[in-house]
């Protein structure tokens, strides 16, 4: 069974950064693709960033620019830097792991608070 447990939420204020860490255990990390996922208050959960096995990565045009996901493997953990928050990225952001079998498991999410 796959866990996930995230880490690096908080209250920041516009403009300014937070890193975001989500580690696993149960699986095989370096297989499958990790990504990171946000749920706004009366919104539908969005995809903000993922990343492959391979490396590929995509961003929603949200973030572009601003954000960065990166994994290591090492520590089966993967990262999101975010950069120049805005208020509209406040949320839940929510680690994926998503495996070649078609199975998502989520982390509990994280609370992201950007003050304007």
């Amino acid at each position: 069974q796959v866990q996930l447990v995230e880490s690096g939420g908080g209250l920041v204020q516009a403009g300014g950064s937070l890193r975001l860490s989500c580690a696993a255990s149960g699986g095989i990390f370096s297989r499958n693709t990790m990504g990171w996922y946000r749920q706004a208050p009366g919104k539908q959960r969005e995809l903000v960033a993922d990343i492959t096995s391979a490396y590929r990565i995509r961003y929603s045009d949200s973030v572009k620019g601003r954000f960065t996901i990166s994994r290591d493997n090492a520590k089966n953990t993967v990262y999101l830097q975010m950069n120049s928050l805005k208020p509209e990225d406040t949320a839940v952001y929510y680690c994926n792991y998503y495996t070649s079998d078609r199975v998502n498991y989520w982390g509990q999410g994280t609370q992201v608070t950007v003050s304007s």
